[in-house]
């Protein structure tokens, strides 16, 4: 087999492939007896005519045609790999010439991988947020661990307060009419924690039990259902039960309540390790991501549509499967949010552009670098999910079925590794003008979670 590759525009290119002979003969001869059994022809048992009656009654064109589709995928896929290309879609076969006794000749368009030109990706430089857990931070997870351990007392004869959870009944109706999910029975709604639009809770402040209020609030301009954006609501609301939190005082008997700690010291202790450690994780993500980011800004990539509309698609496809656990629908969300399918494909598109040139530049990186996935590696990947999921390792690698994404995985790891090895790291006190990882509250809040 001979094939040769013409560059066209673009990120296409043209391959044009001769297949010798003898292969071709040999197919022609498989697709005289794969075709001799499906017809019939006068005088003959099916599939006993010889090949020349064949040809005398159906001619050579059939012949041709099906030897062509038994040569050409393997043949074109051959040509790929001899010429190391990556195509990104189907290919547009076009037959230049098939006859008895000589070459097939056919050209393949297709559109392949662009070519990524990599600006800087090593000596970045790059400054790490110090870690710094305040006394106030250890405090206020200590009130939330407070909180969270509280004993709920019902109260009867005193109205609700800030804080207080109550149990209520309520409809809301726009311009007179109900809306969904507007309406709610036995809802527990903590006073004061911004669960529901801005001035429904506070406007509960001081009802009491089995009270009946008419509470007004208006949606904000950019509520994310758009037909109730900058609308006036009335609810209904009746409160069927009012609970006070009656917190413990923190004390060493506090401390063994919540913990495995012998004492409120020990506790604080443990709370700030906790912190610093989340914190850590958080600045390393930070950085990978800040690296990663200026590699990807410094290179230069013709991003093919072909290769967006896909990671665009599985996207959707991911969102529509989050939105079923949440009991939602994609059209339902659509709806609510006041967006058609074009609408909502036109907002995630700067996003899967970047990814997707995030992914090439990666790809690149590890082609000029040698960086690859080995066995060892893949097997360690699989242990170490097995032990996170307490799973058996060979029932993961079964599920895992395709290990292409898992491979593709390990491999951006490691490149992120070498941009961070090979990068200029500062530590600075953070002075509000560096993006900074996560607040230290939302870390605690997200600690107790996982406690939780």
């Amino acid at each position: 087999m001979k094939a040769t590759v013409e560059k066209l525009e673009k990120n296409q290119v043209q391959l044009e492939v001769e297949v010798e002979a003898p292969i071709v003969e040999k197919a022609l001869d498989q697709a005289y007896r794969r075709l001799v059994r499906q017809v019939n022809i006068p005088g003959f048992r099916r599939g006993k005519a010889p090949r020349f009656v064949f040809e005398q009654f159906f001619g050579k064109e059939p012949l041709y045609s099906e030897a062509a589709e038994m040569i050409i995928p393997s043949a074109y896929e051959e040509a790929v790999s001899e010429q190391k290309l990556e195509p990104i879609d189907r290919p547009d076969i076009e037959i230049v010439k098939v006859e008895e006794g000589q070459p097939l000749i056919f050209k393949a368009k297709v559109e392949v991988k662009p070519e990524v030109q990599l600006g800087q990706y090593k000596g970045l430089e790059l400054e790490r947020p110090e870690v710094k857990v305040t006394e106030a931070d250890v405090e206020e997870y200590l009130k939330n661990l407070q909180n969270r351990y509280a004993e709920l007392k019902a109260i009867e004869d005193e109205p609700a307060a800030a804080g207080d959870i109550v149990n209520i009944d309520f409809e809301g109706k726009v311009d007179g009419e109900p809306h969904p999910g507007m309406q709610g029975n036995n809802y527990q709604l903590e006073l004061g924690s911004g669960t529901f639009i801005p001035g429904f809770e506070e406007q509960l402040v001081g009802a009491c039990v089995n009270e009946k209020r008419t509470v007004t609030v208006t949606f904000p301009e950019d509520y994310h259902v758009k037909e109730l954006a900058g609308k006036e609501a009335v609810f209904e609301v009746t409160v069927q039960a009012i609970k006070r939190k009656e917190l413990s005082p923190l004390d060493d008997e506090f401390a063994k309540d919540v913990s495995e700690c012998e004492t409120l010291e020990e506790l604080r202790q443990d709370i700030r390790r906790r912190l610093e450690e989340r914190q850590q994780q958080e600045i390393d993500n930070y950085l990978r991501r800040a690296v990663v980011e200026k590699v990807v800004a410094g290179a230069t990539v013709d991003v093919p549509e072909v290769m967006t509309k896909r990671h665009l698609d599985a996207r959707i496809k991911e969102l529509e499967q989050s939105f079923l656990v949440q009991g939602i629908t994609l059209d339902g969300f659509l709806n609510q949010n006041g967006k058609s399918m074009e609408d909502f494909r036109n907002d995630l598109q700067p996003r899967a552009v970047l990814d997707v040139k995030t992914q090439l530049v990666l790809e690149a990186i590890a082609k000029a670098e040698n960086i690859e996935a080995t066995e060892e590696d893949i097997d360690a990947e699989i242990a170490r999910m097995a032990e996170m999921l307490k799973q058996n390792p060979a029932d993961i690698r079964k599920n895992l079925g395709d290990l292409s994404f898992l491979r593709a995985d390990i491999i951006n790891k490691k490149v992120v590794d070498l941009l961070l090895s090979n990068s200029v790291i500062t530590t600075v006190q953070d002075s509000g003008e560096t993006e900074a990882p996560a607040e230290t509250r939302e870390m605690a809040a997200e600690e107790q979670k996982k406690d939780e």
